[in-house]
């Protein structure tokens, strides 16, 4: 019998997952509404995330042999629901591995043009991106984590040169900048920065059922990444002023560029776009490999070490195509994914499928999670009010505050 992975590996994947290119995003979203209006919707939506992936480990106890979504949503919700699973979550990672693909092109462009002065398309950028790691995501999920394992200690690397370097230039008072009325308009971003729900069928897979080491893996993955974002987010509101993070937005720059941008500094530079590839990388192989799982199960495909390269072109051309007919659009993305598709993927589903499997189907483990009736409504509650804020956001075109 194969050994199962470890504890350290699931947190790592849960953290990389977390810690990726939505971490880029994150400063200049949360930096409309200022510092503190933002930290209590980091801690709702940390919760709301929590709770719903330990109700997924629940869900997944119910199976025989490993699941990914899709079976457990037609187990519970029935056709219909199965439906809207499949046209929901290939939306959300489409969306996703463009907004990453896009972006990675951008910093392709940039690092090729600061660097060594030599001309580079975006397209192109993107292009070699996926070429190169796409076939990491063909070799499986053990070959994912041992890279992911290094890019996690290249992130950290530059995560800390950055904050060392950022931290001088921190100005208090720009912490102190306050738009409450903008603080919902963070939770899609919010959501997504911890949206690591789609590792939880690959983390079963690899600890062999283990529920508890899985949900081990989760309290500190989850709560590592809360830590780091803490730290970055002090650092980069804290030394740009709210009219660099609109105009950043409204350029759609990332924070690793504008920090680059505003302060003029080479290390710095050098820091925050080493921050941005591994941050980048770790996103996309993340969400490629989950995203191959995803579609593995859903075509009833039998499992094997390396997945299925039809499959995996069927996960990384469509968004590549997107991300280069359509650059330009990581925050809009980001946003869409995160306030429709996965509210509803990783928060109502979740809470309605625990609902019918406990309630009508008598599934009770025991070791489920806690809060009975009261944590599903409440969680489902929540789940609306991000949804439907979300959709007055999108009709909504003039919600930025002025520089």
């Amino acid at each position: 019998m194969k050994k199962s992975g470890s504890v350290f590996g699931g947190t790592l994947l849960i953290t990389g997952s977390c810690i990726g290119a939505g971490m880029l995003a994150l400063p200049i979203l949360t930096g409309i509404p200022g510092f503190f209006p933002s930290s209590v919707m980091f801690f709702i939506a940390w919760l709301f995330m929590l709770t719903t992936a330990i109700l997924m480990v629940e869900i997944m106890g119910w199976f025989k042999k490993p699941v990914n979504l899709i079976s457990m949503v037609e187990h519970t919700l029935g056709p219909v629901g199965k439906i809207l699973c499949w046209f929901l979550y290939l939306f959300l990672f489409y969306a996703l591995l463009a907004a990453y693909m896009s972006t990675s092109g951008n910093h392709a462009s940039l690092f090729l043009e600061t660097t060594f002065h030599l001309p580079c398309p975006q397209w192109a950028g993107s292009f070699f991106f996926v070429g190169l790691f796409g076939w990491l995501v063909y070799l499986g999920t053990k070959p994912v984590d041992h890279m992911n394992r290094y890019l996690m200690y290249g992130k950290m690397i530059s995560f800390v040169f950055l904050v060392i370097l950022g931290i001088q230039h921190i100005v208090p008072r720009f912490l102190l900048h306050r738009e409450p009325k903008y603080a919902l308009f963070t939770l899609p971003i919010l959501i997504i920065s911890f949206g690591f729900h789609n590792m939880v069928p690959v983390l079963m897979k690899y600890m062999k059922g283990d529920r508890k080491r899985v949900r081990q893996s989760i309290y500190a993955g989850s709560f590592l990444s809360v830590a780091i974002y803490v730290i970055w987010e002090v650092v980069t509101l804290g030394v740009l002023p709210i009219g660099e993070i609109v105009h950043s937005y409204t350029i759609d720059v990332d924070a690793s560029q504008a920090l680059r941008t505003y302060l003029g500094s080479n290390l710095i530079g050098y820091s925050a776009q080493s921050l941005a590839f591994c941050s980048i990388l770790t996103s996309f192989l993340a969400q490629a490999l989950s995203l191959t799982n995803f579609l593995s199960d859903g075509f009833k495909s039998k499992p094997k070490e390396r997945e299925n390269i039809g499959i995996c072109f069927l996960a990384l051309i469509p968004p590549l195509a997107f991300s280069i007919l359509f650059p330009g659009l990581f925050f809009q993305a980001l946003n869409f994914a995160g306030g429709i598709c996965a509210v509803i993927l990783f928060g109502i589903f979740p809470a309605l499928m625990t609902w019918i499997g406990r309630y009508q189907k008598g599934n009770l483990l025991p070791d489920r999670a806690m809060g009975g009736r009261f944590l599903l409504i409440l969680v489902l509650l929540v789940a609306c009010l991000i949804f439907f804020d979300q959709l007055t956001t999108m009709l909504n075109l003039n919600f930025l505050p002025k520089p």
